[in-house]
């Protein structure tokens, strides 16, 4: 049978006969020697490769990586004012000093330049430590470096802490990288995300960094509380901000996952550009919602998170950027449409089943994606068994 394609060399051959190669043009056509007809090939070439959604991701993202720069300044500065400082410790102090900057919670270019000075450092440091480990693999396997690298690094570094310590910065990226990337094959392999492995290793290994005093500021001697901490601890009556802060993001968090309307920004464009699923994102806000209300229907005063409303819990912790950054990766979430469907109620299901059940671990949301992931091809399967046999019953 001949082959309706050329060969590499640009010459098709029939018969043990070689011809010689056609014109170049426009349109390849594939010529049928036996009824001599000349076909225009069939195939739609799609612009949008890999490296190209990777950037993609990272402009969804920017929305969500400003807000929540800004903010890490704003809570410095203003936990420096409740300390009573009149000057900033340390080097970013004085780089204020040097731009002129006054020290003022209301300056939003000092709270900018702050927050910058908090996230460059982490970004750099995550780079340098993943960029070198890709290199490394690439070398060994004779590959092309992985071009998914950026859209990890920045998501890694916009989830943790904005005072963590830079030699667990570089820990998290190696991790993140090595093991829950390379070791896999690379981009399209990993079972589940890379982001949530770096992550949830260093949040196990290093808890100080994530609960430990002035954990979430990037000041000597500041303590904040995180929204989530202080539910658990007392309830709603312990929480003195209003939701709109939570929204805006306006509270002490990672560097990039405090606004919620910064995340669903992002996460609009990456459905427009058909980068992540609707169903999954809408699942997860309706399975968060319902299991919210049954929690709240439960009213167990011993569980201080059961009171809390339905939509306090999306715009809390870590739950809305997991959802649109992380959840909807095309990799490690399901493929199926009930599939996706049922892997977002997942997601919010666990997210207030871990808040409301277990008050050490009042974030929920990244172990509920973690687990999501882990159970996704389960989801895809039954999906797939479901649709067979309705079919053979409708087919009789």
């Amino acid at each position: 049978m001949t082959s309706l394609a050329p060969e590499p060399g640009g010459a098709s051959r029939s018969d043990g006969a070689s011809r010689a190669a056609p014109a170049p043009s426009r349109l390849r056509r594939a010529t049928l020697p036996a009824a001599g007809v000349a076909l225009l090939a069939p195939h739609v070439r799609d612009g949008l490769d890999l490296r190209r959604a990777m950037a993609c991701v990272l402009v969804a993202v920017a929305p969500s990586a400003g807000v929540g720069i800004a903010n890490a300044g704003h809570q410095a500065l203003l936990a420096a004012r409740e300390l009573g400082l009149e000057r900033l410790p340390g080097w970013r102090g004085a780089l204020l000093g040097a731009l002129g900057l006054a020290a003022s919670p209301e300056s939003a270019l000092a709270c900018l330049a702050y927050g910058l000075a908090c996230a460059l450092p982490l970004l750099a440091v995550a780079w340098l430590f993943a960029w070198g480990w890709d290199q490394l693999f690439a070398r060994l396997r004779d590959r092309a470096p992985c071009e998914a690298l950026p859209a990890v690094v920045v998501l890694l570094a916009l989830l943790l802490p904005p005072g963590i310590a830079l030699w667990q910065v570089a820990l998290g990226a190696s991790v993140a990288y090595v093991v829950g990337l390379a070791i896999f094959g690379g981009t399209g392999r990993n079972p589940v995300h890379p982001v949530l492995v770096g992550f949830t290793f260093l949040y196990f290994a290093y808890p100080a960094s994530f609960s430990g005093p002035g954990a979430w500021v990037a000041l000597d001697g500041a303590q904040a509380v995180l929204p989530l901490a202080a539910l658990a601890e007392g309830g709603r009556a312990a929480l003195e901000i209003p939701w709109r802060d939570t929204l805006l993001g306006r509270t002490p968090g990672g560097l990039g996952e405090t606004s919620a309307l910064a995340c669903l920004v992002g996460g609009v464009f990456l459905v427009y550009a058909q980068l992540a699923s609707w169903r999954v994102i809408a699942g997860g806000v309706l399975g968060l919602a319902a299991t919210a209300l049954l929690a709240n229907a439960l009213g167990d005063p011993e569980r201080p998170l059961v009171g809390v409303p339905w939509h306090w819990h999306l715009t809390l912790g870590s739950f809305a950027f997991g959802l649109v950054f992380l959840a909807t990766d095309p990799v490690t979430s399901a493929a199926t449409r009930a599939g996706r469907w049922a892997y977002g109620a997942l997601i919010g299901f666990l997210t207030v089943a871990i808040r409301v059940f277990n008050p050490a671990h009042a974030e929920g949301a990244l172990m509920a994606i973690l687990l999501a992931n882990v159970l996704a091809p389960i989801l895809d399967h039954v999906s797939v068994r479901v649709h067979v046999q309705r079919r053979r019953r409708r087919l009789g």
